[in-house]
């Protein structure tokens, strides 16, 4: 059981081992502890919540907790768009107030909610920016659609191998 002291005792239980039993729809190339090393969301993401998560997640994380720095991001660009933006419209799950990364950290602890399908659909979604990128650049060119590769990395498509 895992209790997130920043949800006014928001408590979950972990129904599956670390990093296991992934839905078959769902099969990410990135773990959360690798997407926090190469820098992801300006370095801001996650800063207040630490303590719910492992802390080797954090060796080595490319955070700002005093507020986003794109220079953090493996692609030194901003690809993200506020977390006010993303509650107006209407893509976060109440228990996961920080959005998709929060809610992929979470299942990969072993969490499994009601809100699963959903998010895993938001992901595969994503497909299409990284066959853009294949489609558009050559490999390994990572001038090549900066922004684009960078979302797609917060995403957990690593984008440095296309």
């Amino acid at each position: 059981m895992v209790n997130d002291e920043m949800q006014s005792g928001y408590v979950y239980d972990c129904t599956e081992l670390m990093g296991e039993n992934f839905s078959a729809e769902f099969k990410p190339d990135l773990s959360p502890k690798t997407m926090l090393k190469l820098g992801l969301f300006g370095g801001k993401y996650m800063t207040d919540c630490k303590e719910e998560f492992p802390n080797d997640w954090f060796t080595n994380a490319k955070l700002s907790p005093g507020g986003r720095n794109p220079h953090l991001n493996w692609f030194g660009i901003n690809a993200s768009q506020s977390l006010s933006v993303w509650t107006n419209k209407g893509w976060i799950y109440p228990d996961d107030p920080r959005g998709w990364f929060q809610w992929y950290c979470r299942y990969y602890l072993g969490r499994r909610c009601p809100d699963d399908d959903r998010q895993i659909k938001r992901w595969r979604a994503m497909r299409r920016h990284a066959s853009q990128i294949t489609s558009n650049c050559e490999k390994y060119d990572f001038f090549c659609r900066p922004r684009q590769r960078q979302a797609v990395l917060h995403w957990a498509y690593d984008s440095r191998q296309f």
